[in-house]
């Protein structure tokens, strides 16, 4: 059975994040003020689920490992409910990006900031499902400033627990993935 370990689910998400990259292009880190610069299109990443595609001529922005990330839920009716307020730090082509409540991201290098609205997702065995989301606002003209899709891909973990609980009470799961950002066509 594999192990769920920190270490070692940062290193598949490494692994993950280098697949898609070399499935993509690699995307060269941009300057403190810059916005990013597109360089590949969806159509290069074969490991992206149909039903969670950005729509075709999408460029890759960039793409970000979570190094540290959490679900949480919240206890109601007695059971952990499906819905989850996610609490990461990602680490990936355009530097730091912190992802919280929203669900929003912020560039740790220029404060850029996107929120989304999840638009379409793919169930995983075992694991929260990968996303496909729609940025619905942005805030700063830096590394997410031109993102208009992210995908959420390669997850582990972050399920809600099983069982009975006390009503109010909080669990915070551990979770893996790889944001991966795109820009709409031109």
């Amino acid at each position: 059975m594999l192990s769920t370990s920190r270490p070692r689910l940062r290193a598949l998400s490494a692994v993950g994040l280098a697949g898609v990259l070399a499935t993509t292009g690699a995307v060269a880190p941009q300057t403190a003020a810059a916005a990013a610069t597109p360089t590949a299109t969806v159509a290069e990443a074969p490991l992206i689920a149909p039903a969670i595609r950005p729509p075709a001529g999408s460029l890759l922005v960039g793409a970000y490992v979570v190094t540290q990330g959490t679900q949480t839920y919240t206890c109601a009716g007695g059971v952990f409910t499906g819905v989850s307020v996610p609490e990461a730090r990602l680490l990936g082509t355009g530097g730091r990006v912190h992802h919280f409540r929203g669900p929003s991201w912020q560039s740790e290098r220029d404060g850029s900031l996107i929120t989304a609205k999840k638009t379409a997702e793919s169930p995983r065995a075992g694991t929260i499902p990968e996303l496909l989301l729609t940025v619905d606002s942005h805030s700063g003209a830096g590394v997410l400033g031109g993102v208009a899709y992210i995908n959420r891909l390669l997850t582990s973990g972050g399920v809600a627990p099983a069982g009975s609980c006390v009503d109010g009470t909080t669990a915070a799961v551990p979770y893996g993935a790889v944001y991966v950002f795109w820009a709409a066509k031109p």
